[in-house]
């Protein structure tokens, strides 16, 4: 069985100017290796999950472990947060430096990297990311999605099991969000890195192995994308829609077309109609 790197057990948790709780009972698993995507209509508890899962917040009740480490551990705060990376919705307020290199260095200095290792992991990482050539540019003048790119490699140089993502291309353009999911799944697929994708985009949601949906502080949906998908009403019910392709598969199928449910994105849905001629 594969290991558990993100844990949440029977956690709740209310911010202080509020009675209502933001998570209520939820209980969550993230192995090694999966990416997730979760959603939820504004309010629902996703971000509150993401920091609760990296350590940000400590939960008011429950427990949340990465790779074991009980977050609510004072000495284990900066392994934990090295081992859970955390990438926000807003890519200025992630860059620090003035040149990329310097940037993607800092998380390195806060926890402690000897000097000598530095360049070799910089340079991995933003060679992960596509963004090696960049090295000595400023962050400021580049796009949204090569700064959101530069953030991530700033968690990649520090080793992380895990990357959690909270609405990571929320403010980017088409192209950028494009950028930003590619890079993010090719180190799922490639390095098995575990993916916690919290986002509002059915569509990225549609291209991870597995979907959880929030709603009122609670995880009330878990499964495969097309597990989750097919239960447009409930989804709708929540104020979320579904992917555009599922929606045009289920008009397809009403109308006696053999489309099969795992075509989510426009290439696998133009080979099922083809397919039907």
């Amino acid at each position: 069985m594969e290991e558990i790197i993100l844990r949440a057990e029977n956690v709740s948790y209310t911010y202080e100017e509020s009675e209502k709780p933001a998570l209520l009972g939820v209980d969550l698993t993230f192995r090694s290796g999966e990416m997730t995507a979760v959603l939820g209509h504004n309010g629902s508890g996703k971000s509150t999950l993401a920091k609760l899962l990296n350590g940000l917040y400590l939960p008011g009740e429950g427990r949340v472990t990465v790779c074991g480490m009980d977050t609510a551990d004072e000495e284990k705060t900066w392994e934990i947060r090295r081992s859970a990376g955390m990438v926000f919705q807003n890519p200025d307020n992630q860059l620090v430096a003035s040149i990329v290199r310097d940037d993607v260095a800092f998380g390195l200095e806060n926890i402690g990297v000897p000097t000598e290792e530095m360049p070799g992991r910089i340079e991995a990482a933003l060679s992960a990311v596509g963004m090696l050539d960049f090295i000595d540019r400023a962050p400021h003048m580049l796009s949204g999605g090569q700064k959101q790119r530069i953030a991530i490699a700033g968690i990649l140089a520090m080793q992380p099991r895990a990357l959690i993502l909270d609405e990571a291309t929320a403010m980017l353009d088409p192209k950028g969000r494009q950028e930003v999911f590619t890079v993010v799944e090719r180190l799922n697929r490639e390095q098995g890195m575990t993916v916690v994708w919290i986002t509002h985009f059915m569509e990225e949601a549609a291209k991870c192995r597995r979907v959880v949906v929030m709603d009122q502080g609670r995880a009330v949906m878990d499964g495969t994308p097309e597990a989750v998908f097919s239960r447009a009403e409930e989804m709708r019910a929540m104020r979320l829609d579904v992917p555009p392709m599922v929606a045009l598969g289920d008009l397809l199928r009403a109308r006696g077309l053999n489309i099969s449910k795992h075509a989510m994105d426009i290439e696998s849905m133009a080979r099922e109609v083809l397919s039907c001629r």
